[in-house]
């Protein structure tokens, strides 16, 4: 049936409008008995039943391209107004009365002529909500459901719970979607706690992106049979790297260790030896364990705790590579030269006993020349100068080869007892954090280049160039900040963006830029296919060394196992296995999506919260977006608020989207991308996540209005779609 879906989208391509009836395309086929014709006949009804096809009033079959149907995520404002973007268009507009009970965020099918600005939501392809969370309040007439959305919060719900359930004020619960359209009909499911209780606020966010800390009665049932210690005949038919001097190097919070590194210097440079925790051995597939993990995909690291993908006895025990204890793992070694490069490899099952936990901070004064520490870890000799040496090799080799460093941010946010915020400051990435990051991209793409010329199925990690829209668009831009970007007029290459940002590292405007152009680049995903990373300006590149974290390292280890270890030669069981890696690969993508959108979630609630502490208070920053409603300011300590265009009063402003600029008319003052502005908290809104600055003149005077709270959450919102994905740099391992 395939085929013959293909042979009747090659036949609609072809011809016009007038020659597609049903008739028309049995002619043009070929097909000429009574069982072809309703062959035909039920696979043009299954592909109009899968949106594939579409049929007009004249009964003419139609592609979605000839229907006019476009398919894409709807956003829709406070307003009620929905936009579905297009790649190189405008963005379709969609009336509340068009959008067919689609709801913010919704996969939907839109159908909208060229010609057109407004269209209409045909179908919803895939929910983003299944569930709403919010709060009971009292209203004056009793009390009403308040969801946490506020785009929801206009809408007409209908709020239903069981009878031995009493809703009271301040109560936050978990809603089911019952029924989608007006009214939105909801179901209680589940009480969080009370809006003001310590943590509720995020698991709030938690929940509402389907993480849950608690692991099913099953798999715990599982994790209580595991040993906490390796037996003997565990230890067979691997190798022995128990006697070698090996560590790990983390946070100084963490207690899940999951990748380990041995390095020693000879005549051809360093052998360097990256031994991974091979949790694939306890966690075996489709266990309960195994589909738990599945399903979440990731762990997700927030303000105040971690949710792991596997359970603390398993990520923090026996999996975790301790100290001074037998270990089960798997081990790249790799002989790299002098100048960086991967000459010879192999990947082999092993074990190993860490010699000691080292932390990042120890690491970096013991390179910095701390005598007490270097003192204290002599008898690991020239270990951490030889790592040094043999990452910055590698790091050398991956920039000649073009992989871009943008500059980024993360923000370490520490809170009290009751989760309050007391302190955010940008987290420290020193030499330690560097040399990890080297040693564990070489792992990756040693054991990517394996598995694709082993032809295994695998899970590759993909980085696809950066569209030639965004990258003009960028061009324009840094053009008229004054610093100009040639990029090849076919292809665009890594190495020339990693020349423009050594070009413009010394400037004020570096951050903005290379925050810019990350903004410009694809995001990266998970895919059965080695189509190779573009960041990283490497042709294979997988992720292989946190099988703790992530479930596409442990798929990969699983792979090497099979295949390579084990040496399985059914081609129906690679066959299977290849289906699976992608079935995996597009789980681990959605999910990865929900896990860094809640640390971003709960990264901006508490730096909205930690604000409303300093209202009034004056800083320095750095301007960060510019739009028609006003600008954007990040402080040294990673925290950005708006300065609206309403607060702006020395004069009218208008604003040059391709200068991204806003210019007084009468005093000509612009404020622009990569200035530096000193601003006056005005206000923070840690419901809505919104931080509100004014300018802070010379004289001390500050420009306030009052402000419209919809208006600020609004523009925050738009402003975190356009910026939340150039936040994070893939390749960089969480350091928590």
């Amino acid at each position: 049936m395939e085929e013959l879906r293909e042979h009747i989208f090659e036949y609609l391509q072809a011809h016009p409008k007038g020659k597609r009836k049903l008739d028309d395309i049995q002619e043009g086929l070929g097909l000429t008995s009574s069982s072809d014709f309703a062959a035909l006949s039920r696979e043009l009804d299954a592909m109009e039943a899968d949106y594939e096809v579409f049929r007009s009033q004249e009964n003419q079959y139609e592609t979605r391209d000839q229907a006019g149907v476009l398919e894409g995520k709807i956003s829709i404002n406070r307003a009620g107004l929905g936009y579905v973007d297009r790649e190189d268009r405008d963005s379709i507009k969609i009336d509340l009365k068009d959008q067919n009970t689609a709801l913010d965020g919704d996969r939907v099918l839109v159908k909208c002529q060229p010609w057109q600005a407004y269209g209409a939501v045909i179908a919803v392809l895939q929910r983003a909500h299944e569930h709403v969370i919010g709060v009971f309040a009292d209203s004056g007439h009793g009390l009403h459901f308040v969801p946490d959305d506020a785009k929801m919060q206009a809408m007409l719900l209908r709020v239903k719970y069981a009878k031995d359930f009493t809703p009271i004020e301040g109560m936050k619960v978990l809603c089911n979607i019952e029924k989608y359209g007006t009214p939105l009909v909801l179901n209680v499911a589940q009480t969080i706690g009370y809006k003001d209780d310590p943590g509720v606020d995020i698991t709030s966010i938690l929940l509402d992106h389907d993480i849950v800390a608690e692991f099913p009665a099953e798999v715990m049932e599982q994790v209580h049979t595991i040993p906490q210690e390796v037996p003997a005949e565990d230890l067979k038919g691997r190798t022995d790297l128990s006697n070698e001097i090996t560590v790990t190097i983390d946070g100084d919070d963490s207690k899940d260790f999951d990748d380990a590194v041995a390095v020693k210097k000879n005549d051809k440079g360093w052998v360097l030896k990256v031994s991974i925790a091979d949790v694939s051995h306890y966690v075996t597939w489709n266990s309960p364990l195994d589909i738990e993990a599945r399903k979440r995909g990731c762990s997700t690291y927030v303000t105040d705790r971690v949710v792991p993908m596997l359970p603390h006895e398993l990520s923090n025990g026996i999996c975790s590579l301790n100290p001074h204890v037998i270990r089960l793992t798997l081990t790249a070694e790799m002989q790299i030269s002098r100048d960086g490069k991967v000459k010879d490899y192999k990947i082999y099952p092993s074990f190993i006993c860490s010699t000691e936990r080292m932390t990042y901070n120890n690491v970096n004064k013991i390179l910095d020349g701390d005598e007490e520490l270097q003192k204290k870890y002599a008898h690991l000799g020239t270990l951490f100068t030889d790592l040094a040496n043999c990452a910055d090799a590698i790091r050398g080799e991956r920039r000649s080869k073009g992989a871009i460093d943008f500059a980024s941010t993360e923000a370490e946010i520490k809170v009290d007892e009751k989760g309050h915020p007391i302190s955010i400051e940008p987290k420290h990435h020193g030499h330690a954090e560097e040399i990890i990051e080297d040693c564990m991209i070489a792992a990756n793409v040693t054991v990517a280049n394996f598995l694709k010329w082993q032809e295994i199925p695998a899970i590759y990690r993909i980085h696809e160039e950066p569209t030639a829209k965004r990258i003009k668009n960028f061009v324009n831009m840094s053009e008229q900040m004054g610093h100009k970007l040639v990029v090849g007029k076919s292809e665009i290459y890594p190495n020339e963006l990693q020349r423009y940002l050594d070009s413009v590292s010394d400037t004020d405007e570096y951050t903005v830029l290379s925050m810019m152009l990350l903004r410009c680049m694809q995001k990266a995903r998970y895919d059965s296919h080695c189509i190779g990373h573009f960041g990283l300006a490497e042709d294979e590149y997988l992720h292989f060394t946190s099988p703790i974290r992530r479930y596409p390292d442990l798929v990969v280890h699983r792979m090497l196992r099979k295949y390579s270890f084990e040496q399985c030669t059914d081609l129906e069981e690679r066959k299977n296995d290849e289906q699976l890696c992608q079935e995996y690969a597009d789980q681990s993508s959605v999910r990865e999506r929900e896990s860094s959108d809640a640390e971003f979630d709960c990264d901006d609630m508490k730096k909205a919260e930690y604000m409303q502490d300093h209202i009034g208070e004056k800083y320095e920053g750095i301007i960060t977006g510019v739009t028609g409603y006003g600008f954007y300011v990040e402080l040294a300590d990673t925290i950005e608020g708006l300065v609206r265009l309403t607060e702006l009063h020395d004069d009218y402003y208008s604003f040059n989207p391709d200068r991204m600029e806003l210019t007084g008319q009468r005093t000509k003052r612009t404020y622009r991308l990569g200035m530096k502005v000193n601003i006056v908290v005005l206000g923070a809104n840690k419901e809505d996540s919104t931080i509100d600055f004014g300018l802070s003149g010379k004289n001390g005077k500050v420009f306030v209005t009052h402000k419209d709270p919809r208006d600020r959450r609004e523009a925050r919102k738009t402003h975190r779609r356009n910026v939340k994905e150039g936040r994070k740099k893939d390749g960089r391992r969480k350091r928590h």
